[in-house]
């Protein structure tokens, strides 16, 4: 297991590092979802960057340099995208993000892909329950999601 990486979570600097956001996506997208192709990657992480990006609260996890590791983006209560870079994987930068997100919000909501178990068992280790499932994802594409709630105890 690897060492815990301490982070730092801060509000993101907008489109000045929408690439370093970019990047981390890419790179957690190519290690975690064997299911989609190369072309169905380089679609979203168009979307990513002209949609999702600039229309969600963003804030980004960085290590003791600086370096941005992870990221994750709120519409209220609900989770719309949660990263962790590939290189910071299982050291504790999910964990931050959802810990920052919870602050104030007594419910996270959030959509999982169905074909992702790694994260699916990650947000049941920390206390999301399933409440229900969409046979497509958010833009109608055959990505079934599984929608998680977790209720501040």
């Amino acid at each position: 297991m690897n060492p815990s990486l301490p982070v730092h979570v801060r509000p993101s600097r907008g489109p000045e590092e929408y690439a370093a956001l970019a990047e981390i996506w890419r790179s957690a997208v190519t290690a975690t979802h064997a299911f989609l192709t190369r072309e169905d990657v380089d679609r979203y992480e168009a979307r990513i960057l002209d949609a999702y990006l600039p229309r969600h609260d963003v804030h980004v996890a960085v290590d003791p340099d600086g370096r941005p590791v992870g990221f994750i983006g709120l519409d209220g209560h609900h989770v719309d995208m949660l990263f962790v870079h590939d290189d910071a994987r299982g050291r504790g930068v999910g964990r931050a993000l959802l810990a920052w997100a919870a602050q104030g919000r007594p419910v996270l909501t959030l959509d999982v892909n169905e074909q992702n178990p790694a994260a699916r068992g990650f947000y049941a280790s920390q206390g999301f329950e399933e409440t229900g499932r969409s046979p497509v994802d958010g833009e109608g594409r055959p990505f079934p999601l599984v929608h998680m709630r977790r209720d501040r105890s």
